[in-house]
Formats: structure tokens, C-alpha cells, sequence
């Protein structure tokens, strides 16, 4: 139930009567009107809800605004509405004031509906691919990939919460430049411990770690162990070579050097996959599908797509390459479909990957998380999409700005605790799982974000996840000790004793949560939970402040308050569910 939004149309329906009937004894003309706002005033002496009806009503009914707001409020009939008195303000704006039975209604609707409350039906059971993270198989996951993922699976969350049937996907890009980079790489530091030099190192080390150091050097390079520029230089990639080297021995050097980068990435890279599906797992992501691109290779998508795009009539061939004319859907500019030595570029296999999504397997809408270096990528994906026969507003992209991971006001790039260089792994290792979710969705995916470590691991109000699981816990302790002496929480109570500031507050901060699930899922901004979470538990802790609960000045009202305290307590379990956050009991 979302009380909030129905308040909101009940005023609208209010209006709409009271007009109707004025119309019909001849009090104003029969206009048409034009449509009305229903706000809720941010100063709230102004009413819980306002309307501007009377106002731009003012000039098709030719009378004055406040002449209009006293005849429609002359005419309305509150008796079975959530309101119990309608004031008019300075020119003629309307303020509707809630009554007791409406703020009874949203605890009784919290206590009926427990973890479903929150949920809605807004998405109307539309299928939704949320795919984020999508790392480079060949390497760790960095901190972006970290606040990718916080960002992307509870935004899943909070779709699945407004009513979307939404899966979660991993796109793994197991083909490709990078894949043949990956390839080359483990080949290159195989052969080398393959190498005299190589087979001196592994008889003197103990273990891998000292082959990695050994071969690894400072940067990367040893005068001993030189590699090129263009592969990559990390220690996971010695620490592959040596695993094939210890499980298989040298044999493999005496095969052609395409050989063994075949039985080399087919060796590591499942092993790479596996370890992102461990990490992803350690921070509490599960995806319903892990989508290989090779699949689009094998399967014939990637050339069916290359026909596709040529039957559209939006490609040309230039200097032997073919190009789509993505200029002329919207895009920034042309690009290069198939290089001139026919092989496709990366950008192919993306549309044919795009198009699975929406044709091949029929979502309704497909959310991306990327970083914001991708900004110019995404109208040329969407023209390719468009050329396909593709609506490309089913296609959204959430851009994300980087992090910045800060300690001691200065930025960080390892962990402190084991000292290796700053990926998803050794973030969590310095700071809780908890902490890391919520903090990655404190602001919106396109703003620039500063990571406080130091904040992070703070015990105290200033840390915002401590704040919202502290005010869990306390009401969990306050129930607890209630229970202990023999006065548990009721399943009825006489709610219509608590009319105070702080009560209505808070059970209005309670009424809210349909509503910024909502938003949230429209908005496609997770971090509106976080927010709310953080305005709860203030508004908890300034209603436990204000209003006695064990000592409340009758039982009946004792009651009522601790029914209104279980019903917060279940509120902030719901939010921290949808960021999957914990909710713990004790601090």
C-alpha cells in the first residue's frame, strides 16, 4: 500500500468532485481546466499535501484564486477522505491536513504486510536485464567494479521491490583483443619459466609468492625476466604460468606458440572466472546469468549482425573497412564496423550482444551500469540498435562516475591491511561488507564519489551505515527488554493516542518507503534508499527522544508506541534487505 500516493489522488479526487458539483449548480462556468499540481509542501505548517488548483484555474474560470479555493472548499466532502480539515493560504493555495485514522493506518498496513511492505506493482511484471560489473576476465576486480556492483545489484533490488521481473547478468568478454593480450601474456612468462633463468628460480623458491617476486621485480619487469609493453604485468599471471608449469611441466613448450596460448588461457581463464563469481559472491552479488561474448562468435550472432547492419542500407565500405553511418541516427560520428583485414571490431560483438537482450531473448527494457568514459559509446550502440529495427529507448544506460578511495584525507591505492595494490578483494578486506554496499550507493551513479575508509569502520553517528544499524538495533533491544518483562509487542493497540510531533513524523518518514521505491526504480538511483534509511533512523531517534516508550504515561499509549517502534524497526529491515545490508540485532 502506498499511502503516500494515494493521500495524493485522494486529494486530487476531493478537488475534482467539489468542481464537478460547483459546475453543476451553476457556481462556475463549465471551462475546461487545465491539470493541477498535488505536492507535499517542504515547509509542512503548510499542510501534508497542497494543491495549486485555484490558481491556474484563476484565468479560464475568470475569478480570483482565493474566490476559487473558497468555493471548491465550500463543496468538499472529507467525511470518508484520509483528511480532516482543508486551510487556504495567502492568494488561494489549498492545504490538506491528514487525520489520525490515515497515520493508524499506515502502522496497521506496516504490521499486516511486514517484509512485503515497501514493494509495489509499479513495474507491472515488465523483464528487466540489469547487466553490470562485466570486468575484464584477465585480472582482478579494481574499486570501480566495486562501486558498479553495489550500484547495479541494488538497483535489481529495488526494480524487483517496485514490481520488474529482473535478472542480473555478467557479460564476460572471453574473446577479443583483450583475450589474445591475456593469451600472449601467460605465454610469455611460461617460456620463461621454461627458461635456465626460469628453472633456477622455481628450484631456489618455497613457494609461489616467492616465484612472483622473483620474476615480478618492482614494476613488473627484471632485467632477468623483460617483457614487453603491450601485456599485462601482474603477478596473477606468473602465478598462472607456474600452476600450468607445476601441474604439467615444460612439454608445452616444444608446441607451436598458438598452441600453447590456446591450452594456456583455456587453463587460466576459467580459473580467473571462477575467482571473479568467489569475490562477486563475498560481496553478496549473484547473478542469474553469466553471458560469455564467445557464445555470439560460435553461434554465428556476430556476423548475422554484420549482415543485419548491411541490409539496413547504414553502411559504407572505406579504405576496405565497412563503417556505419551512425551519424545519421543521432550519433556522434561514424565507425568502423569490420577493419580492413575482415576482422569485426569490438564494438560488433556489443550490438550483437545488445540485440540478444532485447530480440533474441525479449526483455522489455535492458539497464547497462558502465563507467563514464563510455559516454560517447552509447548513442553510437543505440544507432546500430535503431538501424536493427530496435527501439533504442528500451536500451538505458546508467553512466558512473569514478571513486576515489580516501584515508586520512589522502587517496589510497592499497590495502592497508596486506598491502597489495587496491582491488575489490582488499577493499573488503579492510573494511565490512555492509559498509562497502551502503557507502557505494550514498550518491547517485553520475556524481563523483570520495570512499572515507577511516568513516567506514567508525563506530559512531557520523558513519552512516553504523547510524541506520544502530537505530535497528536499538529498537530490537528495546523489544527485547519490553519482552523480558513480560510485555511483548501487541498485535492491536489503541494507535490513535499517539499524536504528537515526533510520532507523526516518524510515521510519515514510514509512509514514504513505497513511494522512494518508486522513484528510485524510475529514476534508475538506488541511493534514494540509502538516503532514506539515514532520514528514518534520525527520525527514530528523535521520536525515542521525545516520546517515553517503557515508561509511557499509560499502557495503552506504551503500547501503541511500541507497535509503532516494531513497525520502524521492520521498515529499516526491509530497506537494508533491498541493499542487502545487515540488520543486526545487537551493537
Amino acid at each position: 500500500m502506498n499511502h503516500i500516493a494515494a493521500a495524493s489522488e485522494a486529494v486530487r479526487a476531493l478537488i475534482l468532485d467539489a468542481l464537478g458539483r460547483l459546475v453543476a449548480e451553476g457556481a462556475i462556468p463549465a471551462e475546461p481546466l487545465p491539470d493541477f499540481n498535488v505536492e507535499i509542501p517542504a515547509d509542512r505548517a503548510h499542510g501534508d499535501f497542497a494543491a495549486n488548483v485555484a490558481m491556474v484555474c484563476a484565468k479560464p474560470l475568470r475569478m480570483p484564486p482565493r474566490k476559487i479555493a473558497e468555493l471548491i472548499e465550500g463543496m468538499l466532502e472529507l467525511g470518508d477522505s484520509p483528511f480532516d480539515r482543508v486551510e487556504i493560504a495567502g492568494p488561494g493555495f489549498m492545504n490538506f491536513y491528514l487525520g489520525q485514522s490515515w497515520y493508524d493506518d499506515v502502522i496497521r498496513n506496516i504490521t499486516e504486510e511486514q517484509a512485503r511492505y515497501g514493494t509495489t506493482g509499479s513495474g507491472r511484471s515488465k523483464r528487466v536485464l540489469v547487466e553490470f560489473v562485466s570486468a575484464n576476465p584477465t585480472g582482478p576486480m579494481h574499486v570501480g567494479n566495486a562501486r558498479g556492483g553495489a550500484i547495479g545489484d541494488c538497483l535489481a533490488s529495488v526494480l524487483e521491490a517496485a514490481g520488474y521481473q529482473t535478472e542480473r547478468e555478467f557479460y564476460i568478454n572471453d574473446a577479443g583483443n583483450q583475450i589474445e593480450k591475456f593469451g600472449r601474456s601467460l605465454d610469455l612468462r611460461y617460456m620463461q619459466l621454461c627458461s635456465e633463468k626460469g628453472q633456477a628460480v622455481l628450484r631456489a623458491a618455497q613457494s609461489t609468492e616467492e616465484v612472483c617476486r622473483a620474476v615480478y621485480g618492482a614494476d613488473g619487469n627484471t632485467p632477468d625476466f623483460p617483457m614487453p609493453e603491450d601485456v599485462y604485468l601482474g603477478q596473477d599471471i606468473i602465478a598462472h604460468a607456474k600452476h600450468y608449469y607445476d601441474e604439467n611441466g615444460d612439454a608445452l613448450a616444444a608446441q607451436p606458440e598458438e598452441e600453447r596460448r590456446k591450452a594456456l588461457v583455456a587453463f587460466a581463464l576459467p580459473k580467473n572466472i571462477q575467482g571473479l563469481k568467489d569475490d562477486l559472491a563475498q560481496y553478496r552479488i549473484h547473478y542469474d546469468t553469466w553471458f560469455p561474448e564467445s557464445t555470439l562468435h560460435q553461434d554465428g550472432s556476430v556476423q548475422r549482425i554484420i549482415a543485419q547492419l548491411k541490409e539496413s542500407g547504414y553502411t559504407y565500405e572505406k579504405d576496405g573497412a565497412l563503417w556505419f553511418e551512425a551519424e545519421k541516427l543521432g550519433a556522434d560520428k561514424d565507425f568502423v564496423l569490420v577493419r580492413a583485414n575482415g576482422i569485426p571490431t569490438y564494438v560488433v560483438p556489443d550490438i550483437a550482444y545488445h540485440y540478444n537482450k532485447l530480440v533474441t531473448r525479449n526483455f522489455d527494457r535492458a539497464i547497462d551500469i558502465l563507467g563514464a568514459d563510455h559516454h560517447g559509446y552509447v548513442p553510437r550502440l543505440k544507432a546500430a540498435l535503431t538501424a536493427l529495427g530496435v527501439d533504442a529507448s528500451r536500451l538505458t544506460v546508467v553512466l558512473m562516475q569514478m571513486v576515489a578511495v580516501m584515508r586520512d584525507g589522502k587517496p589510497v591505492k592499497q590495502s592497508k591491511r596486506s598491502g597489495k595494490a587496491l582491488t575489490l578483494v582488499t577493499l573488503l578486506e579492510d573494511i565490512p561488507v555492509d559498509a562497502a554496499r551502503f557507502f557505494f550507493n550514498l550518491r547517485e551513479a553520475n556524481s563523483h564519489f570520495e570512499f572515507d575508509l577511516d568513516l567506514a569502520v567508525e563506530k559512531s553517528a557520523s558513519n552512516p551505515v553504523y547510524y541506520v544499524q544502530y537505530a535497528h538495533a536499538r529498537i530490537c533491544s528495546l523489544i527485547r527488554n519490553l519482552a523480558d518483562s513480560g510485555v511483548p509487542v501487541p498485535e492491536q493497540a489503541e494507535l490513535s493516542l499517539m499524536g504528537s510531533p515526533a510520532e507523526r513524523m516518524l510515521v510519515r518518514q514510514l509512509a514514504l518507503l513505497p513511494a522512494e521505491v518508486d522513484t528510485a526504480a524510475k529514476a534508475l538511483d538506488p541511493s534514494r534508499l540509502t538516503k532514506y534509511s539515514v532520514d528514518l533512523a534520525a527520525q527514530f531517534h528523535r521520536f525515542y527522544d521525545a516520546c517515553k516508550v517503557k515508561d509511557a504515561e499509560s499502557e495503552a499509549l506504551r503500547d501503541a508506541r511500541l507497535m509503532l517502534c516494531e513497525a520502524t524497526r521492520q521498515v529499516l529491515a526491509n530497506v537494508l534487505a533491498m541493499l542487502k545490508v545487515t540488520a543486526p540485532e545487537k551493537m
